[in-house]
């Protein structure tokens, strides 16, 4: 038997006829291939992918139309500003018969890169960011913005004043009366007691969003990583010896922040790169039982 398979989309209307602003899918699964340095395998992806359904008469899009678009796109293209163009037009092709003009595609997934030690030559270890693509077409124009985040580590200035304060303090009442003090006797005296009031620290994230200019060829995810990662100074580290670890304490010695510090360090580093940018800030405080939050944006609202 070779009946025709019922298509109630055509054949049926709505019972409230009206325009919709997206219509589509969330949550496709995908590997995807990502034009960047370094990164010579795929990544596994998801995919939030719609349409607008501009006439008010049409019960329905057609999803799996969307959804081999997609997977073609996956199959034979790398992520570029020029693919998502193509592949977000030919979406609102595909609906042409549902008057749709605008598409819009949202991807996550995560960079796995290599980073070296602080110090010790040959150590390396894999470190992960998190990456959301969001491509909007309208008006047969590509409007792009990628996002990354990146964890880092953040040490309070008022707990290293405190912690300052406690060790000076012990250190007088050490040598009081003495009118010199023999540098060797200072120098053990730091060793066993330099340690006696610690600032507290903490694991930190920032999210940076950014708008990719149009003629861009690439998205620069790693680039926008490294800047990211050299304005705060202090980057999480993967496999560490001893003098990884003690390169890494220096550096939070030298780059105390709060977290008012860390969104201005980062929205500076990006400043005349984009045309808009974002960055939200969280430091897991270690100190309190809730988290420290800053966010900045010259997004136009």
């Amino acid at each position: 038997m070779n009946s025709p398979l019922p298509d109630v989309a055509l054949t049926e209307t709505s019972a409230a006829l009206m325009p919709l602003d997206w219509v589509g899918m969330q949550g496709i699964e995908l590997p995807l291939q990502i034009d960047e340095p370094g990164q010579t395998r795929g990544v596994h992806a998801r995919a939030d992918v719609q349409v607008d359904l501009a006439d008010p008469g049409v019960k329905g899009i057609h999803m799996s139309r969307l959804y081999r678009l997609l997977d073609a796109f996956a199959a034979q293209h790398a992520l570029t500003p020029q693919t998502l163009a193509t592949l977000l037009d030919a979406m609102v092709a595909s609906h042409a018969d549902c008057h749709s003009t605008q598409a819009r595609l949202q991807l996550g997934f995560s960079l796995l890169c290599r980073r070296p030690a602080l110090v010790t030559a040959g150590l390396s270890g894999w470190k992960s960011y998190p990456v959301t693509v969001k491509a909007l077409w309208q008006g047969a124009r590509l409007q792009l913005d990628v996002a990354v985040e990146v964890t880092y580590s953040s040490t309070c200035p008022c707990s290293a004043a405190l912690s300052r304060q406690l060790i000076e303090e012990a250190f007088r009442a050490r040598f009081a009366g003495q009118g010199t003090v023999d540098p060797a006797q200072v120098a053990v005296w730091l060793r066993e007691n330099a340690s006696f009031a610690t600032p507290h620290s903490q694991r930190s994230v920032a999210c940076v969003q950014v708008r990719i200019p149009e003629q861009a060829r690439r998205l620069d995810l790693m680039a926008l990583i490294d800047t990211t990662e050299a304005a705060l100074g202090t980057p999480v580290q993967t496999a560490v010896k001893r003098a990884d670890e003690q390169a890494f304490a220096r550096l939070n010695g030298q780059h105390l922040m709060y977290v008012e510090d860390a969104a201005r360090k980062i929205q500076q580093a990006l400043e005349g790169r984009f045309a808009a940018s974002s960055v939200s800030v969280r430091h897991l405080e270690s100190l309190h039982p809730h988290d420290a939050v800053a966010q900045t944006s010259n997004y136009l609202t």
